[in-house]
């Protein structure tokens, strides 16, 4: 699923998922109306987008692929026991890894890792749900972020670049969610072209600069974002990154991982409670050692 002719990700934002698809070039359904309604999101889109953008995800250190433990504004949940009731099936509502891969950290928890990107409408649409998601893992498991990379013409390559430098930088967790709405809101990271019904030309794009200066609000130089932008450790992570969603067998965004063992998406959960839902219970399925 490498090749595809370029699409507008951003004219999909009401699908399940932005995705770089088959050779048909065929785009991914959305889900059940009944079900993908999402929590009242923190702020507004914009540029012609309707897709909310809210809550914030987590920075990680600067040697590893995705963020850290997202900081707790409420006590943790206690571990769930496991009980199958036979409501989640494999191959259905999930899929399993095989052979199963690492973790995106190195934690020594239960990984429940999104892969995303910020110029994926459809990851703005879920980040409030993330956030709900994060905030009720129990104290044996962690959340963490992977950013992808696979729609150049979307500008993906250096949003990815952009959070791994923040990462770097210790600014991403406070900048989170003002870099969905530097893309969704204001557009000053937006690829849509200023009438919104098309990408702007490659070589007018936003750059690591424009990026940096959505950081600076957030307590970034940006001189420094730059250099350490382009250093040898930022190319490495996005290369791990890169490597790391293959082996998951990722094909779309948003897309959650379980310990490196289990993937799906919302559309297999069917719903966003549902993700939620199914996240918990295949971390308590791991705790069990089922």
């Amino acid at each position: 699923m490498l090749k595809r002719l370029p699409i507008l990700c951003a004219a999909l934002f009401a699908l399940a998922a932005c995705s770089h698809d088959s050779d048909t070039g065929s785009t991914p359904a959305a889900p059940a109306a009944s079900s993908t309604a999402a929590p009242a999101p923190a702020t507004p889109a914009a540029s012609g987008s309707a897709a909310p953008a809210p809550a914030a995800s987590t920075p990680a250190s600067a040697g590893t692929a995705a963020a850290a433990t997202a900081p707790a504004s409420a006590p943790t949940p206690p571990a769930e026991p496991f009980v199958d009731t036979g409501k989640w099936v494999e191959g259905k509502n999930y899929f399993r890894i095989e052979p199963a891969q690492p973790k995106a950290t190195s934690t020594d928890k239960i990984e429940v890792t999104e892969v995303f990107s910020y110029g994926c409408p459809a990851c703005n649409q879920f980040h409030p749900v993330v956030g709900q998601l994060a905030a009720s893992l129990p104290s044996n498991a962690t959340m963490a972020y992977l950013p992808a990379s696979f729609i150049p013409q979307e500008n993906w390559p250096m949003l990815q670049r952009a959070y791994f430098t923040a990462k770097a930088l210790g600014v991403a967790d406070k900048c989170n969610d003002a870099m969905y709405d530097a893309v969704w809101k204001s557009g000053e990271l937006s690829a849509m072209n200023q009438a919104g019904n098309g990408l702007k030309p490659h070589d007018a794009l936003p750059t690591i600069a424009d990026a940096a200066k959505v950081y600076a609000k957030c307590g970034a130089d940006p001189k420094e974002f730059a250099a350490v932008a382009n250093s040898f450790s930022i190319n490495t992570q996005m290369k791990r990154a890169d490597d790391l969603i293959k082996a998951y067998g990722v094909t779309g965004t948003p897309t959650l991982i379980v310990n490196g063992k289990y993937r799906f998406d919302v559309r297999d959960a069917g719903g966003y409670p549902q993700t939620i839902e199914l996240a918990k219970w295949l971390v308590a399925k791991e705790a069990a050692g089922k």
